[in-house]
């Protein structure tokens, strides 16, 4: 009899600027959901500046851009990380995915296609910001998790990633996680304000997954080049990982049973199609 085919879970992380702890959340997540028994890929879409294998003191000698090439196949370039979590090294050749032949494209396809079956989610680390990049990798995702602070500017940008994304490729669901906040009512407020007024001026719906009080115990870990969520279990935001990492599996059981990996790499390939014509405003 044959077995049923696994359909990975893809989430991007993303923010409308940097500098709001997005790569920290996605290490984590990624650590809480290996904690529940789920198989995870990490992968690291910041193209320019990869800050994954920083964070965790790694040092790998291959990444995508090899694969496309042909070098190697994509299993050869994962890292093991912590908490048997595997890790896709970025790529260091931004405008090379923009400029793949047809036999580069199916290959990547085949490439993400063999990894379906032992992933049960994969998290996407995108750049910050409004990138080509960014925009393609969200759209591609099936959940888009955009990581906000109560900065003006990050408040702002988050807005504007949220426009371009439902403008120009139609998405219309979003979770959010606040960072960095001082208390839960301060994360609520700062949600809500992000929420009245997207949900006032655009067709979409938000959804707030987590709050991530401010914990020095996460900058501490980032400095020391350790994964927060096992060096300090007992720090105050480790429970907040807890609920993000349940929610995301939570949600996983009650999503459509389609795409997968491959689907994933054909729509990432796909939307480059979009991107030479929009107009950003």
């Amino acid at each position: 009899m044959q077995t049923r085919k696994n359909t990975t879970q893809v989430i991007a992380v993303t923010s409308g600027k940097g500098g709001v702890g997005k790569t920290n959340i996605s290490i984590n997540l990624a650590l809480a959901l290996a904690d529940r028994d789920k198989s995870v890929t990490l992968m690291d879409a910041d193209l320019g500046l990869a800050n994954i294998d920083v964070l965790l003191k790694l040092k790998p000698l291959r990444n995508l851009s090899h694969v496309i090439e042909g070098d190697c196949e994509l299993k050869d370039i994962l890292i093991d990380g912590p908490n048997n979590i595997r890790i896709i090294p970025a790529s260091s050749g931004i405008k090379m995915m923009n400029q793949l032949t047809p036999a580069q494209n199916a290959g990547l396809i085949h490439a993400f296609d063999e990894l379906e079956e032992s992933t049960d989610f994969m998290i996407v680390d995108t750049a910050g910001g409004l990138s080509d990049s960014v925009v393609r990798f969200c759209s591609a995702a099936q959940e888009i998790l955009v990581v906000v602070c109560n900065d003006p500017a990050s408040i702002a940008d988050a807005y504007a990633l949220i426009k371009t994304l439902n403008r120009d490729f139609r998405v219309q669901r979003f979770q959010v996680v606040v960072n960095k906040v001082q208390t839960d009512a301060e994360g609520c407020d700062l949600f809500e304000r992000l929420r009245s007024v997207t949900e006032q001026f655009l067709d979409v719906v938000l959804h707030l997954k987590a709050i991530i009080q401010q914990d020095d115990n996460i900058l501490r870990a980032a400095r020391q080049r350790r994964p927060f969520y096992l060096s300090y279990p007992s720090s105050k935001s480790i429970k907040s990982f807890k609920k993000l990492a349940s929610e995301v599996d939570n949600q996983n059981r009650v999503v459509r049973a389609s795409g997968g990996l491959s689907f994933f790499a054909e729509k990432m390939i796909g939307s480059q199609e979009v991107l030479p014509s929009r107009v950003m405003s």
